[in-house]
């Protein structure tokens, strides 16, 4: 059985564009990554949040569900990509050939 005193915080994290939230929360050692998500109740600021499907992380390494969290840690819940991020990069690519600053053959600088 753990007592109060082998509890430890941990900030749960989430960012928008515009906006970021940081929920502290008290938990006891070997609580899982998705665990601190649900008693951080994010969910009530972010309902787009789907716990069931959200990829989470522990400072910019994504994580299990299952992970067990350790004191000084921090758990990040990540958004789904808008685009891929290569499509994105190839598109820039193709622009910038298209408008003669990169060369058409090997796409370094014209």
């Amino acid at each position: 059985m753990t007592n109060e005193t082998d509890k430890f915080v941990v900030d749960v994290v989430y960012a928008l564009p515009t906006q970021q939230k940081v929920i502290s929360v008290n938990v006891n050692p070997g609580t899982s990554a998705i665990e601190v998500v649900r008693l951080s109740n994010i969910v009530s600021f972010f309902p787009e949040i789907d716990l069931d499907t959200v990829k989470l992380g522990v400072f910019s390494n994504v994580v299990k569900h299952v992970q067990e969290i350790l004191p000084g840690q921090r758990v990040e819940i990540y958004r789904p990509l808008i685009a891929d991020p290569k499509d994105v990069r190839r598109r820039r690519s193709d622009k910038a050939k298209d408008e003669g600053r990169a060369n058409k053959v090997t796409g370094g600088r014209a």
